[in-house]
């Protein structure tokens, strides 16, 4: 995938929101944010952060699951629509159905906590990457009746328009640069995550069933996107 490195990218232009009702944790984590650079302000509950991120668009959210009122997810369901942003949810249970549902609603990636600060920090810089493509770009890729677009950040199949979160549209992109070439989950983990898998984390296989959706997709014959058995994933150009 073509993404600028840690080096090119400027913490200082990136803004960060950071949702955490409980002060204390909040404080440490906009602290550490901080001292790497980044812009980061914080907001204590769902209603106000909802609000926040609708009206000034921030790079990236770190969002936590159970917040007073409006919870984290219930955000998620309220912003995603318009925000075109990053959003790195934080639960606090290692649950599975917490974190599927999280990116259900269009989380881009998430943590449990306690979350280590350098994974923090590598999942923020990850996600703002995402968010600011490189100049450089490259030109749009066609394989067969799909169009993937990194410039505008668009997707097509069979000259119709695909409505994709950041995340798949990160994903697909990674694929499409290798079409008709096994990537394995460590591979896309690594590279769109910034560490390295844990050999547990479900946000790929979340990510590659909803895409699959997306396209049109047969779970039982897919056009695009094949699972490999004890390989990974594979894009092919697909057919009628």
């Amino acid at each position: 995938m073509t993404m600028p490195s840690q080096a090119e990218l400027d913490p200082a232009s990136v803004r960060v929101l950071v949702v955490e009702d409980d002060l204390e944790l909040a404080e440490l984590v906009v602290a550490r944010l901080r001292r790497e650079g980044f812009d980061v302000s914080h907001a204590a509950d769902g209603a106000s952060a909802r609000d926040r991120i609708l009206v000034e668009h921030p790079d990236v959210v770190v969002l936590d699951a159970m917040l007073p009122g409006l919870d984290g997810f219930g955000v998620c369901r309220a912003v995603r629509p318009t925000f075109a942003g990053g959003i790195l949810m934080l639960t606090a249970l290692d649950d599975d159905v917490d974190q599927v549902l999280g990116l259900e609603l269009g989380a881009d990636d998430y943590a449990v906590k306690p979350v280590s600060p350098r994974v923090l920090v590598a999942r923020v810089r990850a996600l703002a990457r995402r968010a600011r493509p490189p100049a450089t770009a490259r030109a749009t890729l066609r394989i067969g009746p799909l169009e993937v677009d990194p410039r505008r950040r668009e997707v097509a199949v069979d000259g119709q328009p695909v409505d994709v979160t950041t995340a798949e549209f990160d994903l697909l992109w990674y694929l499409a640069e290798r079409a008709g070439t096994v990537v394995s989950r460590e591979d896309l983990y690594r590279d769109l995550h910034g560490v390295r898998y844990d050999g547990i984390d479900r946000g790929v296989d979340v990510h590659v069933s909803r895409l699959r959706q997306k396209l049109g997709d047969d779970p039982r014959a897919p056009r695009f996107l094949k699972t490999v058995r004890g390989a990974g994933y594979l894009l092919t150009p697909g057919s009628p």
